[in-house]
């Protein structure tokens, strides 16, 4: 189908939602909804996710695990600086971020994301007693081991700012 077809088919559905609704052309409008607000408590509604780490298996198996589990993980970044960028970029719910990344450290990533959209956990293969309070000065949500990482563990960990 041509682009100008998709225009005009899209157009027309519109203005036919309109009449259907008794409103005149133009004027339904949709906004923006607030910033932090919840859309929707329906746990059947899946939970954006992007994912960094800086192992590409891990990627995969996180990915294959999260979707099994409901998510729904809208991208994959290597290393700190693209996934700074897609989490700006994309403005998922969740950002599941390793700790150690190759460019710069998941703790630096998360401060950059206090105040967005996107909640941030923080993983690792190690334990979170051996980052003392940087897991807490970060401003992420929290962190779970990686040996520990399920859908349970980041749907609590996500339910406690809802």
């Amino acid at each position: 189908m041509r682009a100008d077809s998709v225009r005009e088919a899209s157009s027309g559905a519109s203005r036919a939602a309109e009449a259907a609704q008794g409103l005149p052309r133009g004027a339904a409008r949709a906004g923006p909804v607030g910033k932090g607000t919840i859309l929707c408590d329906d746990h059947r509604v899946p939970v954006t996710v992007v994912i960094v780490d800086d192992h590409a298996s891990f990627r995969r198996s996180a990915r294959d695990w999260l979707e099994v589990e409901g998510f729904a993980v809208v991208g994959e970044a290597a290393d700190g600086a693209s996934g700074l960028e897609l989490a700006r970029t994309l403005e998922p719910e969740l950002v599941l971020l390793d700790v150690a990344l190759p460019d710069i450290s998941g703790f630096d990533v998360a401060a950059c994301l206090v105040g967005a959209p996107s909640k941030v956990i923080l993983t690792s293969s190690r334990e979170q007693a051996d980052y003392g309070g940087r897991v807490r000065r970060s401003g992420a949500l929290g962190f779970v081991p990686k040996d520990a990482l399920s859908a349970e563990a980041l749907r609590e960990l996500l339910e406690r700012t809802g």
